[in-house]
């Protein structure tokens, strides 16, 4: 099988455990995911498979939409409800300051990766040194926050829930206990969902029963296009000469495609045949289409 799987990873499972369990009821060696979800947090997890798996590295829409509860009051050393709780103290915020708090975590921000994290420092995962009682110096990352809303909040429970939307590698956790601490406070997150991944959303996925199931019944539907990964980028449709030429190497004179007129230097496209097979990835360098990526 070559293409995308899209699974609604439950609670208990690891990303690792996800596409083990997908490679041994699909039967194919060659597997991965586009971005680690932590065992209880739930949602999208798109799973690679063979040829698929070559476009790890290069997709395109990495931005992921996340629901996530929390509660001020309490810290943990995982920064989610989850963990071992390390102090508490009264909490009084308002839905109003905290919608006010929540401004500073909008656009452009820096984080500092949480210890419990697959962050390899001194080659060396993060959650390692913290297993072993061990803290080690981190450095703030950059990532994007391109929006962030209090969905509701009850003051006396002091919880609530944040919808945000980011690029990859935002730690949802770290955005909770950074909020608590600018209202004065502690927190954590008590739940999260992945409701969108790399362009997927959470409605198109299914469970790994779910998978069992169709594939017992020779059901292959669910099997998603490598293309699909690339939706993100423009077609370009050659002919069956042109065709043969590309998924060879060569690359395509820009005046003899329908690039001709608009080609942008550096742009990716999805490049098809006329029967509209998708053939590969192809770049515009100079005055030609050249292979980008094949699969």
């Amino acid at each position: 099988m070559n293409g995308v799987i899209l699974i609604h990873k439950e609670k208990d499972f690891t990303s690792f455990d996800v596409v083990a369990v997908v490679r041994k009821l699909t039967g194919q060696k060659k597997a991965g995911h586009t971005g680690t979800l932590d065992p209880n947090a739930t949602g999208v997890l798109p799973v690679l498979l063979g040829t698929a798996t070559k476009a790890q590295d290069i997709i395109p829409c990495q931005d992921k939409k996340y629901r996530a509860d929390f509660r001020f009051g309490i810290a943990t050393d995982t920064l989610d409800i989850w963990g071992e709780v390390i102090e508490q103290q009264p909490s009084h915020v308002t839905e109003q300051e905290a919608k006010k708090a929540l401004r500073c975590f909008r656009g452009e921000i820096e984080q500092l990766p949480p210890m419990y994290s697959a962050v390899s420092v001194g080659g060396k995962r993060l959650y390692q040194y913290a297993r072993e009682g061990k803290e080690v110096e981190r450095r703030p990352r950059k990532v994007k926050v391109y929006s962030l809303e209090l969905l509701s909040f009850d003051k006396d429970t002091q919880s609530g829930t944040l919808d945000i939307y980011c690029s990859n590698g935002t730690y949802i956790r770290t955005i909770i206990d950074d909020l608590a601490r600018a209202l004065g406070t502690v927190g954590v997150m008590t739940d999260l969902v992945r409701y969108e991944a790399c362009g997927y959303p959470l409605s198109d996925c299914m469970t790994l029963d779910e998978l069992r199931h169709k594939i017992d019944s020779g059901n292959t539907s669910f099997l998603r296009s490598v293309e699909s990964i690339f939706m993100s980028y423009d077609e370009v449709v050659v002919s069956d000469k042109q065709a043969h030429r590309f998924v060879n190497g060569n690359p395509l004179d820009i005046v003899r495609t329908p690039l001709r007129d608009h080609a942008e230097d550096k742009k990716i496209f999805r490049v098809k045949d006329r029967q509209g097979a998708f053939l590969s990835l192809g770049i515009i360098d100079g005055e030609s289409l050249k292979l980008y990526k094949h699969f």
